[in-house]
């Protein structure tokens, strides 16, 4: 994700990267292997950690880990804190910038059953590998109908593992195609046309001489955009999580093929930014931005911040009213895109001393539609709930609003697994750079990768 200077989106933009995975579906003498590594991995991490339960009298006190923004989440404690009456209290734990190290220092004391640990900000590429270990406590469905009603339905099916819902969505996210309106004037193209694919930006791109910022550094952000691509073609990276290390690999076929002539086709052409390899969402926009500037597949955060920007005479002060916005591109015509989903979802912490209690008052409060539209506007990261998008002072600062809902209610996430740490690295590894990926070899080298990586065959 990138937030801020990508602060909001920070969590999708820094991945995982070649880490072991924590958890695992049990199948047999691998899967025991990972559990006693991961036995041996907590006592390792305790030695050091001094890690304790927080105990006292007075009012209790909840906990939250949240992820880096600007103040929003801080806010919203102190206001869900003054609503509970004096029941609860929440306090709040800045985790790391990247997410990773936000992902490892979760695992840690969740794996430690620390009972300190009650609210988490969580990607949600994370929460089938946190629950699929026991770690979240899950939503009875009594519960779980007041988070998941008026939901988009990407942030609910990211929030739920094995049919049990183990978070509560609080913001969701997605990509637009950001263009810039004298670029494409110029090149007579029309972004929100119907048949407005990928290919056709690129010409068009050629053309002027201008360039696509896409995010292609090895890191999360480099997944997002193959996984949208793939299933903008109408397939997908894997199927079956359930069977745990029997999952089926899908990203060798057609539709990983026409993503990974895209990829190649972009990263060995003229409109590519010439440091791809290592751009992320900053970077793309710095492009974009630039004299040459004008493509870009980015959050919505880059609306205020290009705004704030603009007024600050970072980047000329004609930049933002030359920006126009439209849905993620087609990969073929006739079919839809869809677009990247992110955000982060809230879950409870399953060892936590109040976690049947305040917690889940903790949670219902945070999430609530009012508090969504409040960060939203605060934040800039786009409410988990489509009703925010109807409301005046959304649609006065987010001019972009309705589209934003609209690609959110259409994407798609990323593969949902406990294993999603090791797929992704293991897509990126034989994916990177992007001017090396060949459609005729790609997808099949990184399916046999990623399978021998589940099955231990292989190291990261």
């Amino acid at each position: 994700m990138v937030e801020g200077v990508g602060r909001a989106e920070r969590t999708e933009r820094n991945g995982p990267r070649g880490h072991r995975r924590t958890t695992a579906a049990p199948r047999g003498r691998a899967a025991e292997r990972r559990r006693a590594a991961l036995r041996a991995a907590v006592a390792l991490g305790l030695a050091g950690s001094g890690l304790a339960a927080c105990g006292g009298g007075g009012t209790p006190t909840l906990n939250w880990y949240i992820n880096p923004d600007n103040g929003g989440q801080v806010k919203l404690a102190a206001a869900c804190s003054k609503a509970s009456g004096g029941k609860y209290r929440i306090k709040t734990s800045l985790m790391p910038d990247d997410a990773t190290q936000q992902r490892e220092q979760l695992v840690r004391r969740l794996a430690a059953k620390d009972d300190g640990l009650d609210l988490m900000s969580l990607d949600p590429v994370f929460v089938a590998e946190a629950a699929n270990a026991g770690f979240l406590r899950a939503f009875p469905a009594a519960q779980a109908a007041q988070f998941t009603q008026g939901v988009f339905p990407a942030a609910v099916q990211s929030s739920t593992w094995d049919g049990k819902l183990y978070a509560a969505p609080f913001w969701a996210n997605t990509q637009l195609l950001w263009y810039r309106k004298s670029a494409v004037r110029k090149a007579g193209v029309d972004p929100n046309a119907p048949d407005f694919t990928w290919d056709k930006m690129i010409d068009a791109a050629l053309r002027t001489g201008g360039t696509i910022g896409v995010q292609g550094n090895k890191y999360e952000g480099y997944m997002v955009w193959i996984n949208a691509l793939v299933a903008s073609a109408g397939g997908r990276i894997l199927s079956d999580a359930g069977k745990g290390d029997d999952a089926r690999i899908d990203i060798d076929s057609p539709a990983g093929r026409a993503a990974a002539a895209i990829v190649h086709r972009l990263a060995s052409s003229r409109a590519a930014s010439p440091t791809l390899s290592t751009d992320i969402e900053e970077q793309s926009r710095a492009l974009f931005n630039g004299a040459r500037g004008e493509f870009m597949v980015n959050w919505p955060y880059i609306w205020a911040a290009d705004e704030s920007d603009a007024k600050d005479g970072v980047i000329d002060k004609a930049v933002p009213s030359d920006i126009g916005w439209a849905r993620y591109p087609k990969v073929a015509p006739g079919q839809d895109s869809k677009p990247p989903f992110g955000g982060i979802e809230v879950a409870i912490g399953a060892y936590g001393k109040y976690r049947n209690t305040f917690a889940v008052d903790a949670v219902t409060c945070i999430t609530s539609t009012e508090h969504q539209k409040e960060y939203m506007l605060a934040e800039g990261n786009p409410a988990a709930r489509p009703a925010v998008y109807d409301d005046p002072e959304i649609r006065k600062q987010f001019p972009m609003a309705g589209l934003i809902r609209d690609s959110i209610n259409a994407a798609a996430p990323r593969p949902i697994t406990p294993y999603y740490t090791d797929v992704s690295g293991a897509i990126q590894s034989r994916w990177h750079p992007p001017a090396s990926v060949d459609p005729n070899s790609t997808p099949r080298e990184s399916a046999t990768f990623v399978h021998q990586v589940l099955r231990d065959q292989r190291l990261l």
